[in-house]
């Protein structure tokens, strides 16, 4: 496991890529490649990449190295696993909202059943 340290916000690309375990090519190439892959630049035009753009770096990684899949797999493969998170975020909003409800109601019968 890699671990990304933890006192650092901005990473330059030569980090990126020794944390990654890859060439700082390997990451302007990943960058065309996959438009999750968005680092940051500085005002010296320098790449600086975050801990989610880590993070995302060695998802791709695993993806490329470990499980052999090529570009076109992993791009499919982290795009259904957006599309996946953003359909968990909805039913949890929606799980949110009943539950608000249910208190609500709760806390009427509470205020009834207290005024008797």
């Amino acid at each position: 496991m890699v671990l990304i340290p933890d006192d650092k916000r901005y990473f330059r690309i030569g980090e990126a890529a020794r944390i990654v375990g890859v060439e700082p090519s390997v990451l302007r190439y990943w960058e065309n490649e996959f438009p999750q892959i968005r680092p940051q630049r500085a005002d010296s035009r320098q790449r600086t990449y975050r801990r989610k753009d880590l993070e995302q770096l060695l998802e791709i990684k695993k993806l490329l190295y470990s499980e052999k899949m090529t570009i076109e797999g992993a791009r499919l493969r982290l795009r259904e696993k957006k599309d996946s998170f953003v359909e968990n975020k909805f039913i949890l909003r929606q799980i949110k909202e009943e539950l608000e409800e249910i208190l609500q109601i709760l806390s009427s019968i509470q205020e009834s059943n207290a005024a008797r």
